[in-house]
């Protein structure tokens, strides 16, 4: 008789890093003004009220950020690619843009890029399974975990993995269908500012894919964000 297989628990990291230990607060509530650090390879976790704008800024330009943002009264509803495509028509968000829950709800709106504007929201989020095809031996930070342990940090847990927003994540798609991965053409200090609309928790991930070029050839860096009011 075979043994019965384990219940997936989207909560649950794979493995650990420093991200457990990173929260800016108990509950992810910022200084409004304070800027903050997301060390390479981690991710952290900001609860913002409705009015309130989270600017993420790229020091290097080359570094992707995935981004998720729940609401903060039932994390069940939060950002959803696919809807959000079917809202837009397109790909890619711009300034004004509103970006919208998997209950078709708008949660934040994009106020401004200062970048080229080449973001993602075709790709999943890496995880462990991932390098593991890639060809990685034993453990690799991820972004999924990075998620995960981001709000476990401030008392919260993932109820699923939702496909993120790749920011500043260059990966185009040509006529057939088929994409390449590429590095981003953002520049050093570019920023990207979300408006929330309704009070959210957002999670950032700073990407730590090393074995494709999504990040450039730099080893994979830091970010920064601060919310103001």
């Amino acid at each position: 008789m075979h043994e019965a297989a384990s219940k997936f628990d989207p909560a649950r990291p794979d493995g650990q890093n420093a991200t457990l230990t990173l929260a800016i607060s108990a509950d992810g509530r910022p200084g409004i003004g304070e800027v903050y650090e997301i060390p390479a390879r981690c991710g952290r976790a900001v609860l913002l009220e409705a009015g309130e704008v989270l600017s993420i800024v790229n020091p290097s330009g080359s570094q992707v950020c995935d981004f998720w943002a729940f609401r903060a009264d039932d994390m069940r509803e939060f950002l959803s690619m696919e809807h959000l495509r079917t809202a837009l028509g397109r790909t890619i968000p711009r300034p004004g843009d509103e970006l919208v829950s998997n209950r078709r709800v708008p949660l934040m709106r994009v106020e401004a890029d200062s970048s080229p504007g080449v973001h993602d929201t075709i790709i999943a989020a890496c995880d462990a399974a991932r390098y593991r095809q890639l060809g990685a031996e034993g453990y690799h930070d991820n972004c999924t975990d990075n998620l995960r342990m981001a709000l476990l940090a401030i008392g919260r847990e993932a109820p699923e993995i939702p496909s993120p927003f790749n920011i500043w994540m260059n990966v185009p798609v040509s006529g057939d269908g088929s994409f390449a991965w590429r590095a981003p053409v953002s520049q050093p200090g570019d920023v990207i500012a979300l408006r929330a609309l309704t009070s959210c928790v957002a999670v950032m991930s700073a990407c730590p894919q090393d074995m494709t070029a999504v990040n450039g050839a730099a080893p994979p860096g830091p970010l920064g964000f601060s919310v103001t009011a």
